[in-house]
């Protein structure tokens, strides 16, 4: 889900892969993750990013902004926007790239953790919350279930 130059919005996003494309991805998550929330590093490295489909967002300079993994259980996750493009509906094209693929690959029901302070932004998007809060990497949390819809 590139967006070319007639495009409203001043970035690209696409599948990446974790094999070429790692150091920009571990660096978008170390500065949203790991400096910017206090999560632990040895938390952030699950073993989980060389089977998943990873997604990156870059700005028309091609300077890395964001990025999200989907893995084969249907989970979205490791969703990170650099705070000067937050807002600006790089983490929707992320989400609905992620959602294309579950659906194109006919993976489980889609499904995240999601921090409390971005439960609004994932209900927006046909996500609905599951079950009771938990706290990971001591930041609350709430898993969500895509049910479809969403803006």
């Amino acid at each position: 889900m590139a967006t070319s130059s007639s495009d409203p919005y001043p970035f690209t996003v696409c599948r990446a892969s974790w094999g070429i494309d790692r150091e920009a991805l571990r660096a978008i998550r170390l500065r949203v993750f790991v400096a910017e929330q206090g999560v632990p590093a040895e938390l952030e490295w699950d073993g989980l990013d060389a089977q998943a489909v990873h997604l990156l967002a870059e700005d028309l300079d091609g300077r890395p902004i964001a990025t999200a993994r989907l893995l084969a259980s249907g989970q979205i996750g490791r969703m990170a926007v650099l705070r000067p493009w937050r807002g600006q509906g790089v983490g929707g094209h992320l989400l609905a790239e992620a959602l294309a693929i579950a659906q194109a690959r006919h993976l489980p029901r889609p499904w995240l953790n999601a921090q409390l302070s971005a439960l609004d932004f994932y209900r927006r998007r046909g996500f609905t919350p599951q079950g009771e809060g938990f706290v990971e990497a001591g930041i609350p949390h709430v898993r969500m279930v895509y049910s479809g819809g969403g803006e």
